[in-house]
């Protein structure tokens, strides 16, 4: 039987963080458990090829093309690089943490670049990033200036490489809520940025369901993708830094307190016009991207197993049949293709 939905309904295209299916990061890990869930895209983001793991933006030029003989194995394409790009400071100050600081026209020239070159790599359109950190404990109102000045020309580079840079968000960041991150899209207004919207990383703000949906909404206009994660019972109230390192309650979609079905809801008539602008990118459509955490995240990255990832996707899917919205998964006919028959 296929697992293909009617085409009736507007539909998004499944992906997800590979490496947090893959216990130990290997390739062979994360495209075992994505071939056998039934998806064929990922976001890449850590991997193990046999000399310890890495970062997407460190692979070397022999890795990448050992990673791309393995995706060829397993019919896997790459959707976005999952890069920390704007998880450095705005500002060189001692500000308690451990975040780093780059003089930003070094940073634009290297690290920025390199996304770029790994997105063409990798024969994606997509590359994830972030807006900056304020000084912790500081407003990060006076800061949205210089994020939009960083952003444009993160936005202008990636344009120039026929990419799309994709600004997720996050807590502690300048754009760390739905209200702030799309008035830094509206004052950027560079068609190469569009926003991700993630709505653990609002929820474990102490923000509502009724607010994540208004947030969600004012997205939409400038939504580039959506990542898929949720939380149970946050403890933070709005205003306050959240603990990243702290957080241990993430659940599928289904079982947070987010609201994802209204999400959904809200995102399915939008989807034709997504759609349509990200293809005029040379973009497939609208990416669903699973970063479930449901073993455990933190500041950088986070963890499901093969198991927690294989619930996480069957619940996504439980939430996109609710809302009318299609979506594929492998099936016999992409079996038969992928052995020449």
């Amino acid at each position: 039987m296929s697992v293909t939905k009617p085409s009736s309904h507007p539909r998004v295209i499944l992906s997800g963080f590979a490496d947090e299916a893959a216990n130990h990061k290997t390739p062979v890990e994360q495209f075992v458990a994505f071939a056998a869930l039934g998806l064929q895209y990922y976001s890449i983001r850590f991997v193990d090829l046999g000399d310890g793991v890495k970062n997407v933006m460190n692979l070397s030029v022999s890795d990448i093309q050992k990673l791309r003989e393995y995706q060829n194995e397993y019919q896997m394409n790459v959707s976005s690089i999952g890069s920390p790009i704007g998880k450095v400071k705005l500002v060189d100050v001692d500000d308690g943490t451990k975040n780093r600081f780059v003089p930003f026209a070094e940073y634009l020239s290297t690290e920025v670049r390199r996304a770029c070159e790994l997105a063409h790599a990798f024969e994606s359109k997509l590359i994830r990033g972030f807006s900056f950190y304020h000084p912790r404990g500081a407003d990060p109102k006076p800061h949205i200036p210089q994020v939009v000045d960083q952003l444009g020309q993160i936005a202008e580079m990636c344009h120039r490489s026929d990419l799309t840079y994709g600004v997720e968000v996050e807590p502690n960041l300048v754009g760390g809520n739905g209200y702030l991150l799309t008035e830094i899209w509206k004052q950027v207004s560079h068609p190469a940025l569009t926003m991700v919207y993630d709505a653990a990383n609002l929820i474990v703000q102490g923000f509502s369901a009724a607010e994540l949906l208004e947030q969600f909404r004012l997205m939409l206009p400038g939504l580039g993708w959506v990542h898929i994660k949720d939380y149970h019972a946050p403890v933070h109230e709005k205003g306050q830094l959240v603990d990243e390192e702290s957080l241990h309650h993430f659940v599928p979609c289904t079982l947070g307190d987010s609201g994802h079905e209204a999400i959904f809801r809200a995102l399915r008539p939008a989807l034709p016009e997504l759609k349509a602008n990200l293809k005029r990118r040379g973009i497939a459509g609208v990416f669903v991207d699973l970063e479930p955490h449901v073993k455990g995240g933190g500041q950088f990255g986070g963890f499901s197993g093969p198991d927690g990832l294989g619930v996480a996707l069957r619940e996504l899917c439980r939430a996109l049949d609710y809302a009318d919205i299609d979506y594929h998964l492998r099936n016999f006919d992409d079996v038969c293709v992928a052995r020449g028959f």
